[in-house]
């Protein structure tokens, strides 16, 4: 297969090999479908006693680092995909990362999460937390929970908002890659009136329509709830993956116990991708 002409570039971080290629998996779709071409990073952390210049010197020619690049960078390629791969020493992880994507212009960014238990005042992880809070692209953040590369249902809670919107164009895009279906799921209080019953149609009509008229094959569901995580969560069971907006809050700023991206996030029983929109789109 011949890599298609890509006008845009998805940066993906690949540090762990258990996860790597299901990572690059996710990439391949969104390449594919956005015609993007892939650069594959690892991030080498020097320590402040080594200069970063001789931040090679912690490495090993063959490795556990130069593999993961070199796998990921075999995979995409296998799959047709442009590609190449960069190595970047830095202070710490997310420097290293949010630093790659000036240097590299991209356009989004593709990061791992292992999803382990909070810590007071960290949302997803220290690192990924600045990375939302600071990379200047679109952010999609996964969460692999199941081994499967099979995808035949992908669900997109919808509220509004410019993150939730990126996530119901993500679903469309990897959907078109296997020939999934996108499940719109909407949440409401169980006391709802009939005028909030109308404006919830609306808002999953306006989402479902542009996917329609891609060809994906598209279904809507109401629930009613007073716990939306909770009736999200419940809902991953019957699906392979889900895909859902970051909260509209600045992660570095946002002082609450928890929100429905980060519940749904550590406890859905499908995969998981969070998604953030570059601030640079928001402020158009």
């Amino acid at each position: 297969m011949t890599p298609e002409t890509q006008t845009e570039t998805l940066l993906v971080p690949v540090a762990n090999p258990e996860t790597a290629a299901r990572l690059l998996d996710t990439a391949i779709d969104i390449a594919h479908g956005q015609s993007m071409r892939i650069v594959v990073l690892h991030v080498v952390e020097v320590p402040p006693q080594v200069p970063l210049s001789a931040g090679d010197s912690l490495l090993e020619d063959d490795g556990e680092e130069v593999q993961v690049l070199e796998d990921a960078v075999e995979q995409a390629t296998d799959a047709g995909v442009s590609v190449e791969s960069r190595m970047r020493y830095a202070r710490d992880i997310a420097t290293g990362i949010v630093g790659a994507v000036d240097v590299h212009d991209a356009d989004a960014l593709l990061v791992g999460w292992r999803g382990r238990p909070r810590r007071r005042d960290i949302i997803l992880g220290s690192f990924l937390d600045r990375i939302l809070g600071e990379a200047p692209c679109d952010v999609f953040v996964k969460r692999i929970r199941t081994p499967s590369r099979h995808i035949d249902s992908i669900l997109v809670p919808v509220a509004g908002g410019p993150h939730c919107e990126l996530a119901v164009e993500l679903a469309g895009t990897i959907a078109s890659q296997l020939d999934a279906t996108v499940h719109l799921l909407h949440v409401t209080h169980p006391e709802i009136d009939a005028s909030t019953q109308e404006d919830t149609s609306t808002l999953l009509q306006n989402y479902g329509s542009p996917l329609s008229e891609i060809d994906i094959g598209v279904e809507s569901t109401t629930l009613r709830s007073d716990h939306v995580a909770g009736a999200i969560t419940d809902e991953t069971t019957n699906h392979d993956l889900t895909i859902l907006g970051a909260t509209r809050e600045p992660f570095l700023k946002r002082k609450l116990v928890g929100s429905v991206a980060e519940g749904v996030g550590r406890a859905a029983a499908s995969s998981v991708i969070l998604t953030r929109k570059s601030p640079k789109a928001e402020d158009a």
